[in-house]
């Protein structure tokens, strides 16, 4: 044991005679390892916002959009005609079993106006339903009901974001008037705080108007009934694949589509939007990670070709030192023990450097981070090993040296 701390001392004490030298090799590794665990923890702070922007939409929720059409010979994309309507959200309500709630809506890009500010936003048009499948609570005041629905009554919910851009602090927001295409609305309520969405858009920035007030006096519309999307809760999770079978058959039988056309609707569920998002988001970190990796490798290969270089200078010492008994196991060990002792000492500072970077991602742009003492704790066991791999040919070279030649080594 006293063996080893002596090698130890030794190695500290060789690596500290030039410390730029010492340093500019272990650059790679700081890099490599910094870039690793920043890479690791945006990673996993991105799935950990997609899961909890999912858990807060619903496990059983699913989604219901146009999808592409043909007319006149001419194909459109993806809901570029509006081929889903208010019956037929009814009727799925009705007609499915598993259905817990039903909503629909219509949103368009619109300046909103309060006294002499306004404000460009989100105006969606919906039901009453839609805070109960959303999972949206309300800050203050309430959200509009089905006689509000029933009459096209005048009236808004605000996202915190519009609230706080269209009313002063000390202003009333609830009770107060904002105005859309001069049509005057009176606000009666305000949603909790939601954040950014999983493709970064902040959910707060909308107002929210009944669907029958939205499409009479807001938005408009080409055709009555028309929605834009419709959103349908299952009673339970595992009721969503059957769902889903049955809501495809109603509303081909409704569209009289024939067997050989495809659907004019596209059904997406929660867990698939997450797994496409989370597939997308693990590509990018597999890449970045290779990345990363590129550089613990090259650090590897500058720690090689310094301890090369240092075989070379300490050509007359490893001569001696065999003269006076020292073993081959013995030349090796202190020279993998520098190569560790650099790649141990640069695994730290890019843990640390990684973590800096991690949380200054989080500060300065917004990114979900988090940081996992399992990839810390990998990282820092990887630039290990690229010590000992990296370390151990010129390790080798040294402790197969002729201690005749080398003590004639000039």
């Amino acid at each position: 044991m006293s063996f080893l701390w002596l090698t130890m001392w030794s190695a500290l004490r060789i690596l500290s005679r030039n410390p730029m030298r010492t340093g500019l090799t272990m650059l790679g590794i700081v890099i490599g390892i910094a870039a690793v665990v920043a890479m690791v923890s945006l990673g996993q702070g991105a799935t950990a916002s997609v899961q909890a922007e999912i858990a807060s939409l619903g496990t059983n929720v699913l989604i219901i959009v146009p999808g592409a059409t043909t007319v006149t010979g001419v194909r459109g994309g993806l809901g570029s005609i509006s081929t889903l309507m208010v019956d037929d959200a009814k009727d799925i309500e009705r007609k499915v079993y598993g259905v817990r709630a039903v909503t629909y809506a219509n949103r368009s890009i619109l300046q909103v106006i309060r006294e002499n500010k306004n404000w460009s936003t989100i105006v969606l048009g919906t039901t009453p339903e839609f805070p109960d499948i959303r999972n949206w609570s309300m800050a203050h005041g309430n959200f509009f009901t089905t006689t509000d629905m029933d009459s096209a009554a005048k009236v808004a919910v605000l996202g915190k974001t519009a609230a706080h851009n269209l009313f002063g602090e000390d202003e009333d927001v609830v009770g107060g008037e904002i105005r859309i295409r001069n049509v005057p609305l009176r606000v009666i309520g305000i949603l909790e705080a939601k954040g950014q969405s999983i493709t970064g858009q902040d959910q707060d920035d909308l107002v929210i108007v009944p669907f029958s007030t939205a499409e009479r006096k807001v938005l408009g519309t080409k055709f009555l009934g028309t929605v834009g999307i419709i959103v349908v809760a299952t009673r339970t999770r595992n009721d969503i694949l059957a769902v889903v079978e049955d809501i495809k058959e109603l509303l081909r039988s409704k569209h009289r589509l024939h067997s050989s056309e495809e659907d004019d609707f596209t059904i997406r569920t929660m867990e698939d939007i997450a797994k496409a998002i989370a597939g997308t988001s693990r590509t990018m970190m597999l890449m970045l990670l290779g990345i990363a990796s590129i550089s613990l490798i090259v650090g590897g290969i500058g720690i090689m070709n310094i301890l090369l270089v240092s075989v070379t200078e300490r050509t007359k010492e490893i001569g001696l030192r065999m003269a006076v008994g020292a073993k081959r196991r013995h030349i090796l060990l202190q020279f993998l023990i520098e190569a560790i002792i650099m790649t141990v000492v640069g695994g730290v500072l890019g843990v640390l450097a990684g973590i800096a970077g991690a949380r200054l991602l989080t500060v300065m742009v917004g990114w979900p981070t988090i940081i996992s003492p399992q990839s810390i704790a990998t990282a820092f066991m990887f630039s290990v090993a690229v010590g000992l791999f990296f370390g151990l040919y010129p390790a080798n070279k040294a402790s197969k040296l002729n201690p005749i030649e080398a003590l004639h080594y000039e």
